[in-house]
């Protein structure tokens, strides 16, 4: 079995002004891939800043692909129900060609339900919009005619249909990826159900994986990413001082919109919310206890929603990279060469890189 691959994940939730959380991201980001990680993934959130602080993922990629040369810049998601389909097809052609073939799309239907009015839509419409709008945005990526006229996408990208990635939560959604022959996004953190409120995270994913592995055409490679809270520091009860701030409000803002976060001390925030903190030894062990993770491709860490200082947040990527992620199956690789605009293949493999 071949290397896992790593990814830096970020929220751009730094304690400061959007501009500054910007150029705190893009230095994480630079950190990331001097360390040797392999990817990184920005969310997109609109409107609500303490849920998320990017609502322009492709633009602030389009930056961060000047300040970089080898690691892969992903979308982790753009919510593609919100969106105009054939802008973002060519926002991210020509992001693909400014970046030299570093794009991975990963979309989702998702998102803060009072997000949704202002576009136009209603949250409960968002999987038929996410539908009709990821056909579009197929079929420009695929060269073909738009709108039953003679228009088709320029710059051509035909290499980004076969680099999307679908998150979801559920076994079908898992299916509907896997037929596609899409990547499988696997979130840090997702709803257990009502009537089995303490199953394990891997537990829920597990069966997801199942699902996309069997629904998934012969002949295709599988890309599922794990992505996991991990937190580390050198001091194993600094990291739970640093956490206490930022998990409590995660659960005060859980209940606030109507969901049950069961007790309230530190510990059980971290069950609540599958974080993964410490020392490298002791966050090592938990994730190593985690069966889902062991079956993926590619492992994602965020420090949300502990959301530490930037320093230790720098600190916590670098020990990440030489202790944590070689113990799970991640072995860094020296990039060799940037993939060139017109050779830019489909898969997200290391000799891409």
């Amino acid at each position: 079995m071949s290397s896992k691959r790593l990814g830096f994940f970020t929220r751009l939730l730094d304690n400061t002004s959007a501009q500054e959380r910007y150029r705190l991201a893009t230095e994480q980001i630079i950190h990331a891939e001097q360390l040797g990680f392999d990817s990184a993934w920005v969310a997109q959130h609109h409107f609500h800043e303490a849920e998320g602080g990017l609502p322009a993922p492709l633009v602030f990629l389009a930056q961060v692909a000047a300040h970089t040369r080898f690691i892969r810049l992903g979308t982790g998601v753009i919510t593609l129900p919100m969106e105009n389909a054939l802008r973002v097809a060519e926002d991210t052609a020509v992001l693909d060609l400014l970046s030299g073939g570093r794009l991975e799309i990963g979309l989702g239907s998702g998102g803060t339900p009072t997000s949704f009015p202002p576009f136009g839509l209603e949250s409960q419409d968002r999987g038929k919009a996410f539908g009709n709008n990821l056909q579009t945005l197929l079929t420009a990526w695929r060269g073909e005619p738009l709108a039953g006229t003679d228009n088709r996408l320029y710059p051509a990208a035909p290499q980004l249909a076969n680099r999307v990635w679908q998150a979801t939560f559920s076994v079908d959604g898992g299916a509907r990826a896997g037929k596609s022959g899409d990547g499988l996004m696997l979130s840090r953190t997702q709803p257990r159900p009502q009537d089995a409120p303490d199953l394990r995270l891997d537990e829920l994913q597990n069966p997801i994986i199942d699902a996309y592995l069997d629904a998934l055409p012969e002949g295709v490679t599988p890309r599922i990413m794990g992505s996991r809270t991990a937190f580390v520091t050198e001091n194993g009860d600094e990291a739970r001082e640093l956490a206490q701030k930022g998990l409590r409000r995660q659960a005060e803002n859980h209940r606030a919109s109507g969901q049950i976060v069961k007790g309230d001390t530190l510990d059980d925030y971290i069950r609540a919310f599958d974080v993964h903190l410490g020392t490298a030894a002791q966050v090592t062990a938990t994730l190593q206890a985690d069966t889902a993770l062991a079956r993926v491709t590619d492992l994602a860490f965020q420090v949300h929603s502990i959301d530490p200082p930037h320093p230790y947040i720098l600190r916590s990527i670098e020990l990440i990279a030489r202790h944590v992620a070689p113990a799970l199956g991640w072995v860094r690789r020296t990039p060799q060469r940037r993939v060139s605009t017109s050779s830019a293949d489909s898969s997200f493999s290391r000799e891409a890189l």
